[in-house]
Formats: structure tokens, C-alpha cells, sequence
């Protein structure tokens, strides 16, 4: 009988920490985990941010959604929700993320391409057109240009007579994971950071509900990071935005239990599960011992998972359903508070409605045919999960050290450092692939003649054309005069120095664009530019 080839294979966690053939206990010796693990719902929240987590109240299932115009948009919301999501995630084209009006030169082919189209508040009540905003929730992924379209949400509210203590929901308000992975920057990251705690001021003030930056591990992990780069870079971004608050003269226990965190669930179920709950617990202890906060709500990590759109692959691209499923199960294993599951056909596109419908189906099917929710945190106690929990905390915390010596992760940014350490990690996960030390199934094993995919969404070219109609009709009918002395209200603030939000408000409601406000910025503050990595 022919004997089976040794696999190819270095044992070792992604940060590349050796993993045992077993564990046992003595590989827990090196500390009390049973102090550092903690009951569900208490510090330093290792088992969960709540007592009873998902026996009492699931995860939101919140799919991402975003292509087209506003309309196209909004129906996909009305499907989504009739069909069990929770609640809404926005996804915006690069355009309205780079803050340039559809019409812009820049801007061309790249309308509705890979979100929804959004120039103005007309847009945007399209977009949310028939959405009871006092009770559903909306997270939107957007960062140089957050302060822009929250100012939009804000305004639909206030027309429609919502009072804006019901609203609730997330905006992604994360800047500098954009200069660190993803490149959708606009200003400067010192003026950059002024947007960023002018949102956590105003809605602590006046939409008390609203979670004011959603500090993302996805991107970075989307990047190349390692799991615990994607935690520690996370949290040294998270730690930035703190102080940027208390250097504003905020309380920490006033805004920082709005803070909120997005995660990438990877493909290694056991090191994706110990990474949640070693996150948890370094935040904790950070935000106690650090910041001095005295707030359970304030030392609690609360987190949104999205399954890793890196690891979909364009062959045998229905094998992705197998993937996002062990990514999702991760993600609810670690304790997430909600959830995205990719479409198995977004390498090759944005989802279809039905794919949308079974990356949705799986999530049902975890949270009430697999058990995994009827107790808190249930692998806790294995040898396996908890080393690997503890391994990760120990390189996090050697991450901060280093970030702290090169004195915060502005000048670590700035310096190029981290960018470097992801990139190298990138580089050993495409060699180990390219070296079948990493299978990935359908790509470098496994392979088969494929048919080609049919049915896969595509952007009509029309779409832009119509979306440009709109704008342009929409400057005609203004009063011109009443947006350009609110923009000068805009500009006086940032002059000044004082919050933008208010006088953003108005210029909005006098239908001032994206591009309008963004320019208006770019003119005194300019526009970022990387410089090169050596």
C-alpha cells in the first residue's frame, strides 16, 4: 500500500511561534491563567464583554452593503433586512472615500464601483430612504471623509424629525490605519487627528448613542499582518485616539465607551478565536492602568468582525463558502458583538443578491443550528487556546514597547516602521505559498479545469452617467448663495481651530457636497504624501 507523502509544513502560528504536537498543563504554568481568564462580563473580560453573551441576546448580524446609486443601495438594505440582518453597514465608492464629487476627473470609472455613490444630502436620503433610523442601526466605513457623511446621517435624522439621542449606530472614523495599510487618505495625520476627536465631541454632546470610531484591524490584516500585528497595531491606533481625546480636554469615561473595534477573522479558527480574546484583555488593562479609566464600559473592548475578504480566492471560488463558515465560527468563538460574512464570489466581484442571502444564511446557520452560542466563551480552559491566547498577548505587549520607544504611532507611522513590519510578514505568507509550506485549496493544490463563473454583478456605465446628472442638477436649484455663506462658516472653524460639526451641518443642509467640503480642506491643509519605504 503506497504510503502518504510527509506533509510540507512549518508548525507555527502566524506571528511564527513554534505550536506543540499537544499541550498540557505544565505548558500553563507560567501563570495563574485562571485569574487572567476571569468570569464572562468582568475584567479583564478575557470570556466576553457580557455576563451571558449570546444566550441572552446574539451577535448583530450586519451585512456590508454598498454599489451603484443611492437606490440601487437602498434596496438591497429593505432585501437584507426582510431577510433576518440586524442591522446596516455601509460600504462607500472611492470617490465619496477620497472626497471628490462624481463629476471630478478623478473620479471617473470609479462611480458606484465599489460602494454607493454619496455627493449630497440628497443622496444620502435616498440612500436611507424608508430605514427607520430610530431603530436600526447603521455603521458606515468611511475615514478622511466620516466627519462629511455623518454630518449627512445627522441631517436625514434631523428632516426627518428624529431626535438624535434614538440614532445609533458607527462610523469608522479611523485615519490612521489608512496611512498605515489602505491609502484612502486625504489631510495631513495631524489635522487628520482634529477630525477625528471634533466627531467624538460632538456626538458625545448630542447623539449619545453613536459609537464615534470603530478603530480597524481589518485592513491591516488585509495587508499581510501577522495576528498579533493586527492586535497590536490595533490597539497602539486605539491608544492614539484616546489621548487625542484627553488632549481635547474630554473625559475618558465619557467617550471612551464609545469607542468600537473591527477585526479580520483569518482562516486558523484556534489562533482567530485566541486572538479575540487576547485583544479583550490587553484593551482592558490598557485602558485601566493607562488611562485611568473607572468605567466597565470604558475598559471594554466591543468589536465588529468581518470574515477575511484576503483569503477568498477567484479558483473554485464556491470553496470560499467553506472558508467564510470557519471565519465566521472564529469570529463568534471569540465573542464578537457583530458580525459581516463575505459573499463567496467577491473575488471576482460584489455580491449578487443571492450570495449576499447565503454569506447571511451562514451566519443564521452558526447562531441557532451549531450550539457554539449556547454558552459563553466555550473553549476556554483548553491547553491549546489558552497558550496560544497567552502567546499573544506577549508579542502585542512587545509591539507597544517598541511603538512606545519610538515614540507613538504617529512618528512610528511616520517613520515607516510599521508599515515595514507588515510588509515583511506579507512577504513570508506569499513565499510560503509560492513554496507550498501554506496550502491554499483550488491555487497551489488541488486544482481543477474550471468553468467560468456566470451571474457575477456588474456596474452599468450608466450608473455614473446618471449619478453626474443628479449632481449637476442639484448645484442649478441650490441657493448658491446660502451654501457658499455656510461653507465660509466651515471655513472659519477650521481657521479657528474650534469644532467643525456645527457649522458642517448647516453647510450640508444647504446642500454643500462631499467634494465641496473636502476641497475647502484640502485648500488650507493640503494632501498627504507617502513617502517612500526603504
Amino acid at each position: 500500500m503506497a504510503r502518504s507523502k510527509s506533509r510540507k509544513k512549518r508548525f507555527e502560528t502566524s506571528f511564527q511561534t513554534e505550536i506543540k504536537n499537544h499541550y498540557c498543563p505544565d505548558d500553563l504554568e507560567s501563570r495563574d491563567y485562571r485569574s487572567s481568564l476571569g468570569d464572562p462580563g468582568s475584567y479583564p473580560y478575557t470570556r466576553g464583554v457580557q455576563e451571558s453573551m449570546y444566550r441572552e441576546k446574539l451577535w448583530t448580524m450586519r451585512q456590508y452593503a454598498g454599489f451603484g446609486t443611492a437606490e440601487d443601495t437602498n434596496r438591497r438594505f429593505h432585501y437584507l433586512l426582510k431577510q433576518g440582518q440586524m442591522g446596516l453597514s455601509t460600504a462607500f465608492d472611492l470617490p465619496t472615500q477620497m472626497g471628490y464629487d462624481s463629476d471630478h476627473e478623478l473620479a471617473r470609472g470609479e462611480v458606484g464601483r465599489v460602494g454607493v455613490a454619496i455627493d449630497s444630502l440628497e443622496d444620502m436620503e435616498r440612500l436611507l430612504d424608508g430605514i427607520p433610523l430610530d431603530q436600526v442601526s447603521t455603521s458606515m466605513t468611511i475615514n478622511a471623509t466620516a466627519f462629511i457623511l455623518l454630518g449627512l446621517y445627522v441631517c436625514t435624522a434631523k428632516r426627518r424629525g428624529i431626535a438624535l439621542d434614538r440614532i445609533s449606530g458607527t462610523v469608522q472614523n479611523d485615519i490612521l490605519k489608512e496611512y498605515i495599510a489602505r491609502g484612502t487618505y486625504i489631510y495631513p495625520p495631524r489635522f487628520s487627528m482634529k477630525l477625528v476627536t471634533d466627531i467624538m465631541e460632538f456626538c458625545q454632546k448630542n447623539v449619545p448613542r453613536w459609537n464615534t470610531i470603530s478603530v480597524s484591524g481589518y485592513h491591516i490584516r488585509e495587508a499581510g499582518s501577522t495576528a498579533a500585528q493586527e492586535v497590536a497595531f490595533t490597539i497602539a491606533d486605539g491608544m492614539t485616539y484616546v489621548q487625542a481625546a484627553l488632549d481635547a480636554g474630554l473625559n475618558v469615561d465619557d467617550f471612551a465607551p464609545r469607542f468600537s473595534f473591527f477585526f479580520s477573522a483569518d482562516n486558523n479558527l484556534l489562533e482567530e478565536t485566541a486572538k479575540f480574546r487576547a485583544a479583550r484583555r490587553i484593551w482592558a488593562r490598557i485602558m485601566k492602568e493607562r488611562f485611568q479609566a473607572r468605567s466597565e464600559r470604558s475598559l471594554q473592548m466591543r468589536f465588529h468582525t468581518q470574515t477575511a475578504g484576503s483569503r477568498l480566492t477567484a479558483r473554485q471560488p464556491q470553496v470560499n463558502i467553506a472558508r467564510v463558515t470557519l471565519q465566521a465560527l472564529a469570529a463568534v468563538l471569540g465573542g464578537t458583538q457583530s458580525l459581516h460574512t463575505n459573499a463567496w464570489d467577491e473575488a471576482l466581484a460584489l455580491p449578487t443578491e443571492s450570495s449576499a442571502l447565503l454569506a447571511l444564511r451562514t451566519q443564521q446557520v452558526i447562531a441557532h443550528e451549531s450550539g457554539v452560542a449556547d454558552t459563553v466563551d466555550p473553549l476556554a480552559g483548553s491547553y491549546y487556546i489558552e497558550r496560544t491566547t497567552d502567546d499573544i498577548e506577549k508579542a502585542v505587549w512587545s509591539y507597544l514597547e517598541k511603538i512606545d520607544h519610538l515614540g507613538g504611532m504617529l512618528r512610528s507611522i511616520e517613520s515607516g516602521y510599521i508599515q515595514k513590519e507588515i510588509q515583511d510578514s506579507a512577504y513570508r505568507s506569499a513565499r510560503a505559498q509560492e513554496e507550498n509550506e501554506e496550502i491554499v485549496v483550488g491555487v497551489n493544490a488541488f486544482r481543477t479545469d474550471e468553468e467560468p463563473i456566470s451571474g457575477i454583478l456588474t456596474i452599468h456605465p450608466e450608473t455614473e452617467r446618471q449619478q453626474i446628472q443628479r449632481l449637476h442638477a442639484l448645484r442649478a436649484r441650490r441657493d448658491t448663495g446660502k451654501t457658499e455663506t455656510a461653507l465660509k462658516a466651515v471655513e472659519d472653524a477650521v481657521l479657528s481651530g474650534s469644532n467643525i460639526m456645527e457649522p458642517l451641518l448647516n453647510a450640508l443642509d444647504a446642500y454643500a457636497t462631499v467634494g465641496e467640503v473636502s476641497d475647502l480642506l484640502r485648500k488650507h491643509f493640503g494632501e498627504y504624501r507617502e513617502t517612500a519605504i526603504l
